[in-house]
């Protein structure tokens, strides 16, 4: 039936000129010829493609058949896939490009998620050829092609470990590969042009769409990945890939230095219709600079001139976007990229003027709020490092108050965090609840340390019952009490006694030396270190404010050791 359909309306077309078929025709010829090659009569629809009298019908109405063909091709029949195979050939001989282009889009864009690899792997080849066609003309089309082909490769799971790689069950790999095949002709086109010294290179069309595929394959999937070093798997896909990417951009006249300073020279304007923020993402050339110095891929084209500090600069921009985010990949990627960035750099090597940038007051914000707000295992080891190291009672406060919130976020029903409760907590909390030098510690330099630290243990003793003890505060009070509430009392019953006896002192002197002067410099020695040189009047308020800080402290410290003192079981 279906095959007596598709020959009448090939018999009444040979005879229409100027190819003026009517609608019904079309719709004739789409039916019956998809019908006949589901049927499995495609030998037969093959015999009426080939003939040279029906060359104009096929050439108008041809692409049609892209759709039924390709299904075939994909389920791989063996009995119709030689004759299959052949009418695709034909198609792609005859059919205009421009409507064979945009219906091997639409059987790309059709795809199931089970079913990209194939699809894409099967027409990049015949896709290609397609372009080819089109001569000068295909900048456009090109770049419509690798839009739809990585929205798809997007939809494709990343492999995490060697093994996945290695097995690429999802298939990611095999077309990332197939893909660099599929632009090869189009970057050695513009490579042509490059070696011409063409003026007008930047605003090439063809150039311009190769390099948002570049931009593109960088920011995904890329920046998902996390390469694995070639002793660990010396056959990459992913890693050649990544290579392959950067090699492109160099072909196509893209400095790699420059883009790495993109945003260090931001003022300048870049030629062409595409801005300069749309045309180089900044995510785009943040995964570029992970390549380059962490994963060290195309070092062999990237100059070793720049200075540690300049490329430091370079990289902070970057380091702050990935921070910033909430995926782990990109959180990965930015802590290695700042451990590697500072390597290098010299102690005492920074140009205090670099203090004034954005980023590197941003950037250890961003790291600390990684390192307290992921509840993340390698995190929280990081964690109890910051507090070991980072010797600022401001960062120390800030992070024991994000232990806090972390804290109290997994106390609560359905968002337990073994890392945040029990016995994985307490040597966090046995570096957050001790002072650094015992009694002797400076107070007043270590107040936002001391004061979040009591908050916490005010707040534990409070949120977690004794008799329920999820944190194991009721268990480690007795240590806490030893190393940190009885060496706090003695310090601060030391320095208000030696605070206020300065004050006193400082009173009397106010009396004796205004007489003498109404506007007499004086000096205070506060913990064998002299104040600088002030007022009496300033003497004053600055002891009024370290006895009144000492207060502060002290009312907390009350109020914790009466909740200990009063704590009481519940009714047997």
């Amino acid at each position: 039936m279906a095959l007596n359909q598709l020959s009448d309306v090939v018999q009444r077309c040979q005879a229409i000129k100027d190819e003026n078929f009517s609608p019904e025709d079309f719709d004739i010829f789409l039916n019956s010829g998809r019908t006949c090659i589901e049927q499995g009569d495609s030998a037969q629809v093959l015999s009426i493609l080939v003939d040279e009298k029906n060359k104009n019908l096929v050439r108008c109405m041809g692409w049609n058949l892209l759709g039924p063909v390709v299904k075939i091709l994909l389920n791989k029949e063996d009995k119709n896939l030689p004759h299959c195979h052949a009418i695709l050939s034909c198609l792609l001989e005859v059919c205009s490009p421009k409507e064979l282009l945009l219906g091997f889009l639409e059987q790309v864009e059709e795809a199931d998620s089970g079913s990209i690899t194939e699809t894409v792997t099967l027409l990049l080849k015949p896709l290609q050829t397609v372009l080819l066609r089109l001569g000068m003309k295909k900048a456009s089309s090109v770049g419509m092609a690798l839009s739809t082909l990585l929205a798809q490769l997007s939809r494709l799971p990343v492999p995490i470990t060697k093994e996945q790689e290695e097995d690429d069950i999802f298939g990611l790999c095999c077309c990332c590969t197939a893909l660099l095949q599929f632009v090869k002709p189009f970057v050695e086109e513009i490579k042509e042009v490059v070696k011409d010294n063409n003026r007008n290179i930047k605003d090439n069309e063809l150039r311009v769409e190769l390099l948002k595929f570049c931009m593109k394959c960088l920011s995904e999937p890329l920046l998902e990945v996390q390469l694995k070093d070639p002793d660990t798997l010396e056959k990459s896909p992913l890693r050649d890939f990544a290579s392959e990417i950067l090699m492109i951009l160099s072909s196509i006249g893209e400095s790699l230095p420059d883009l790495l300073s993109l945003n260090v020279q931001r003022r300048r304007k870049v030629p062409g219709f595409l801005e300069e923020e749309v045309r180089y993402p900044k995510e785009s050339l943040a995964c570029m600079s992970h390549l380059i110095f962490v994963d060290h891929i195309a070092v062999d084209i990237f100059p070793a001139v720049f200075s540690p500090v300049f490329v430091l600069q370079c990289n902070m921009e970057y380091i702050e976007l990935l921070l910033s985010k909430t995926e782990e990949s990109r959180l990965q990627k930015g802590l290695e990229l700042y451990e590697k960035s500072l390597i290098r750099v010299e102690d005492n090597s920074l140009p205090v003027d670099l203090l004034e940038l954005k980023t590197f007051f941003s950037v250890p914000q961003n790291l600390v709020k990684v390192m307290t707000l992921c509840p993340d295992q390698t995190l929280v080891k990081n964690e109890r490092g910051m507090l070991k190291t980072s010797h600022h009672a401001g960062v120390e406060g800030y992070i024991i108050k994000n232990i806090k919130n972390q804290i109290d976020f997994s106390l609560k029903l359905g968002n337990g965090n073994e890392w945040f409760m029990g016995t994985n907590l307490l040597p966090l909390l046995r570096l957050v609840l001790c002072l650094p030098h015992g009694p002797e510690t400076d107070l007043l330099q270590n107040m936002d340390r001391i004061m979040e630290s009591l908050n916490l243990l005010r707040y534990l003793l409070l949120r977690d019952k004794e008799w329920e003890n999820e944190t194991g505060i009721w268990t480690e009070l007795y240590k806490i009490e030893d190393t940190f509430l009885k060496p706090l009392r003695t310090g601060l019953n030391m320095s208000k006694a030696h605070y206020e006896a300065e004050l006193k002192s400082t009173k009397e002197n106010k009396k004796i030396s205004s007489k003498d002067s109404k506007m007499s410099i004086c000096s205070v020695t506060v913990g064998n270190e002299n104040l600088p040189n002030m007022t009496p009047e300033m003497q004053l308020q600055v002891l009024e404010s370290a006895i009144f800080t000492f207060d502060l402290i002290e009312s907390v410290l009350v109020r914790i050791e009466e909740i200990i003192e009063a704590k009481e079981r519940p009714p047997s």
